[in-house]
Formats: C-alpha cells, sequence, structure tokens
C-alpha cells in the first residue's frame, strides 16, 4: 500500500506539470529485482511493449504494469516480493479474455521457453483486445 500511495503522488505531481516518466519508473523497478525475476520481468515488458503498445507502462502497488485509459490490462508480481516460489503474470478485469463461464487471469512463470513467450503474447493481443 505504501507504494501504491508513492505511485499517486507521483502521477499527481505529474499532472501538476512535473515531468514524470512512468516507462523509466516501471524500468527502474525491474531494474532493482533480483537476477531470476529480473530476466522474467525485462521479457515481459518486451513482450508487452511489442504485442500491445498502445497499452502504457506504468507501475501498480510496486509491480510493473500495463495500463489502458489508467486502466491497468496486466502486471507482472516478482517471486520475491511475495516471497513465492514462482513470477506470476496476472491480468485484471479489464482484460478481454473471456472465454466462456470459466477463464484463467494469472499465470505462474519460472522461464520463458520460445513456446512460454508466443503464449504470453497471444494472451497480451487478446487483453488488449
Amino acid at each position: 500500500m505504501k507504494e501504491h500511495a508513492k505511485e499517486l503522488k507521483s502521477a499527481a505531481r505529474g499532472a501538476r506539470g512535473a515531468k514524470t516518466d512512468p516507462e523509466a519508473d516501471v524500468l527502474a523497478k525491474i531494474a532493482e529485482m533480483g537476477e531470476d525475476d529480473r530476466v522474467l520481468a525485462e521479457r515481459i515488458h518486451a513482450i508487452v511493449r511489442a504485442a500491445a503498445p498502445d497499452l502504457t507502462p506504468k507501475l501498480w502497488y510496486g509491480m510493473p504494469s500495463y495500463a489502458r485509459n489508467g486502466k491497468v490490462v496486466c502486471f507482472f508480481q516478482s517471486a520475491a516480493k511475495f516471497k513465492s516460489r514462482y513470477a506470476t503474470l496476472g491480468f485484471s478485469d479489464q482484460a478481454n479474455l473471456d472465454d466462456g463461464a470459466l477463464w484463467a487471469t494469472t499465470f505462474a512463470l519460472t522461464t520463458l521457453t520460445p513456446a512460454v513467450e508466443a503464449r504470453i503474447t497471444e494472451l497480451v493481443r487478446k487483453a488488449a483486445g
């Protein structure tokens, strides 16, 4: 919550004319991560930027996220931040992933293979709709 409060203050400063670069903030947060999480987050960032260039990078509760019209569509959670054995790629209710009455919104990540990257690209494109 403290990180989210800082993000809101930073956004408010930006609205008052101070220059803020949300993508630089996301890249700085990624650079702070441990090596395993950083490698995953860097690739996720590159995949999202290529697959859905209209999504805007921003920090969301201290996590790299990607938004449409200010609303988060997808986000990366590092394993270390939550003391988990795996990082996750998550999608909010703003994502266009609906598939009948049941669909996944969070995916565990341990390593990125070409097949996994292709699946992430597909999910991000669909989510950004």
